[in-house]
């Protein structure tokens, strides 16, 4: 006998089915005899689901407060460089993708990992003598928040513990978390331009540790690691033989006074996953094109992280095809002014911003060199009516209708991060509300604005 057996009540020849009982080896409950059990629902959310938690989203949601119907909302908060319309991408980017779509060429499923000529566009574009690259090298992904779940996921494994910045990027702590991972977080520095405190971050290393995850440029620090710095974090990695994990989306995003550089280039031992994408430099964020460069000079990676990475890119297919077949076009044919206007904007934008709210009794902004934020520090001690950054950035809104994130986002509390991608009139806009309201309220008393500020 099949060992199991369904067993049906009522008559065979009638077409519905009024009752079931599954049997193990036949020795269920006989035909007829009613049911063992009252049926009941009993619908469960994985344990998966219930360790994920995204802290901006949890604090975001959580803020019952609404804008100064006086004053038309400015949003600081979101990191998407297309939302006023004032950045929009390169022509040559969106003849690139009209392109790839008329062909007809790309309709289709692709492999997992991406087309191999796609892949080996990537490849092209990134190889150096410092850091060679081929086809097999790349794993293409949908957007670069998959490529870094995707990086994750092969290095750890649940009881393991990763290395996090802090501030960092909310996504590194739900993703980790919601694998079963521990998350560490070393601490960034904002008198030292958020460079890494690196005693403290090697002091965190332990046999469980798996990767060390490096976002240069920073969000939401804005901060660009210097070449020295760079390979101080390299010496760590490897004299704790951690590999590393670099949230590159940011690449290239710098301001004409500083310079990029890649992780990669630098290492002669530590392996590493790069994790980039479009998003950011080719400001199209939603056509979630990423990718993942796996550098393993020493082959210490070896065949295990790579098959494990194809199988994890199996689980679901990849990113969209039309995209892929616009890379070529998209990588070689953009114009470098159109890289050139779009940094020179967010640089003018970050010294207006900068230079504003210096003046601001009470806040402490820290200079950016890249990305697309500026960090700003709340002496909260000279807002005595606010507890924290949550509540001060929730009245901010209230009363100035100006939005920006509470750093308690980043597990960095007293801080708030501005995006700098808005247009011009608006970041002065905002600026001067800013300054209103800490005039309002520094120190918490009705003179406030004729106390003595330190600036």
């Amino acid at each position: 006998m099949n060992p199991y057996l369904i067993q049906v009540n009522g008559n065979p020849a009638l077409p519905t089915c009024l009752d079931v009982h599954v049997s193990l080896n036949g020795k269920g409950p006989s035909v007829g005899k009613g049911k063992s059990r009252k049926p009941h629902w009993a619908v469960r959310a994985s344990e998966m689901s219930k360790r994920t938690f995204n802290p901006i989203r949890t604090i975001v949601d959580s803020m019952k407060v609404e804008p100064n119907p006086q004053k038309p909302l400015i949003s600081l908060s979101l990191g998407d460089p297309t939302v006023f319309g004032n950045l929009p991408t390169d022509s040559e980017v969106t003849a690139a993708m009209k392109e790839a779509l008329d062909s007809g060429k790309y309709n289709g499923y692709a492999p997992s990992v991406g087309y191999l000529s796609c892949r080996e566009v990537v490849a092209n574009y990134y190889n150096c003598p410092e850091a060679p690259l081929e086809a097999q090298d790349i794993i293409l992904t949908s957007g670069c928040s998959q490529a870094i779940e995707l990086a994750l996921a092969v290095l750890a494994s649940p009881g393991q513990n990763i290395l996090v910045p802090c501030p960092g990027f909310s996504l590194y702590k739900t993703l980790a978390h919601s694998l079963g991972i521990e998350v560490k977080f070393y601490n960034l520095l904002p008198e030292k331009s958020w460079e890494i405190d690196l005693k403290q971050m090697e002091s965190l290393v332990d046999d469980k540790t798996a990767c060390v995850i490096v976002n240069n440029p920073s969000n939401p620090c804005g901060s660009v690691f210097s070449k020295s710095h760079l390979q101080k974090i390299l010496g760590v990695a490897s004299r704790q033989c951690v590999p590393i994990l670099a949230d590159e989306i940011y690449a290239e995003m710098v301001f004409e006074d500083c310079r990029y550089e890649s992780l990669a280039k630098l290492s002669t031992s530590v392996p590493i996953l790069s994790c980039g994408g479009l998003a950011k430099r080719w400001l199209v964020p939603g056509w979630r094109m990423g990718w993942i460069l796996i550098h393993d000079r020493r082959d210490i990676f070896g065949k295990e992280i790579r098959d494990g990475l194809l199988r994890l890119s199996q689980r679901i297919l990849g990113p969209c095809t039309v995209v892929q077949g616009a890379l070529a076009r998209i990588l070689h044919r953009t114009s470098p002014e159109f890289y050139h206007n779009t940094l020179n904007f967010l640089k003018s934008n970050a010294d207006l911003c900068y230079a504003a709210l210096s003046a601001v009794c009470g806040l402490q902004p820290v200079r950016p060199s890249g990305a697309m934020y500026l960090m700003v520090g709340i002496q909260m001690e000279f807002f005595p009516e606010f507890e924290n950054d949550v509540e001060f950035t929730e009245r901010l809104i209230a009363e100035q209708s100006v939005f920006c994130l509470p750093a308690t986002c980043f597990e960095y509390p007293n801080f708030f991060r501005v995006v700098i991608t808005v247009p011009e009139e608006m970041m002065v806009e905002a600026c001067q509300r800013i300054q209103e309201f800490c005039e309002r309220h520094y120190r918490g008393s009705e003179g406030s604005q004729e106390m003595e500020c330190d600036k």
